[in-house]
């Protein structure tokens, strides 16, 4: 399975192993493993309790602002967008993958059209949630949600724009681009949880305050944005040399992830195993 990869490939005749080939689809691999135990607990934990209409067993989880009482336009949209997140993250991994592309084109592009929407969505909602309804703790977290939800809305238009366009390869980036800031909440999680077992927490205050929560803050969205960056310029351009290091980057982040993601499923299920 190749995956992110032909767009992006070489000009230049293939030497040897493809390195950089292999490490993105095991990064992705890693993604995609932790995303589907997030979207895993998203539907166990969220779906039943929403669906019921029991909407103050949020507040089970540690939430910034969750279930409110007489706040039924702010509950609703805090519903619509925990329950959208579960599609838009099943939804990006299958569009990343190049033989749902070459052999079901029609599914790749409805897909594509969904997840736009869902994008657009949950970028939208998350401002209205930071500054409408106030869900933040600290003003550093409320703006790196702001960019985050700008950077969301700004790949979105151009991934469409340039599938309007029939510019394939240019769509294929942009669309890995948005697929990785919408991802931001998630990696925010990981990153959470790798930092705190290499540390202890160090550095993570108790209104998430602490310098380490103001770099993730932004770190989140633009951290993984400047390896994918490393990687479409490596395997549009790069030299030998080049692909190889970001092959080995790529590798380094799939095995953080893959800690990282376990680490945080336990934390998410906790006190309840």
């Amino acid at each position: 399975m190749a995956t992110i990869d032909a767009s992006f490939a070489s000009t230049r005749p293939a030497r040897g192993a493809d390195w950089l080939g292999r490490a993105a689809t095991f990064c992705y691999l890693t993604i995609a493993a932790g995303q589907m135990l997030f979207v895993a607990f998203i539907l166990l934990f969220y779906y039943p309790a929403t669906l019921s209409g029991d909407f103050a067993a949020w507040n089970s989880k540690p939430l910034i602002m969750g279930f409110v009482a007489g706040d039924t336009a702010g509950n609703l949209f805090f519903a619509v967008h925990v329950l959208m997140a579960a599609l838009i993250t099943f939804g990006g991994l299958v569009q990343l993958v190049p033989a749902i592309r070459s052999r079901w084109p029609v599914l790749h592009r409805w897909n594509g059209r969904l997840y736009l929407v869902s994008a657009l969505t949950l970028a939208l909602g998350g401002l209205w949630m930071t500054w409408g309804r106030g869900t933040w703790l600290t003003l550093t977290g409320g703006i790196g949600i702001t960019l985050d939800a700008l950077l969301i809305l700004g790949f979105a238009a151009m991934a469409w724009r340039s599938a309007r366009a029939r510019r394939f390869v240019d769509h294929r980036r942009w669309a890995i681009r948005l697929f990785v800031v919408a991802s931001a909440v998630w990696f925010m999680r990981v990153g959470y949880m790798v930092w705190g077992i290499a540390t202890g927490g160090a550095g993570i205050g108790k209104a998430m305050d602490g310098p380490f929560d103001i770099f993730l803050a932004f770190a989140n969205s633009l951290l993984p944005l400047a390896v994918a960056e490393l990687y479409l310029r490596a395997g549009a351009h790069g030299t030998t040399t080049a692909r190889n290091g970001v092959a080995a980057l790529l590798t380094v982040s799939g095995v953080i992830i893959l800690a990282g993601s376990a680490g945080a499923w336990m934390a998410m299920w906790r006190p309840y195993i």
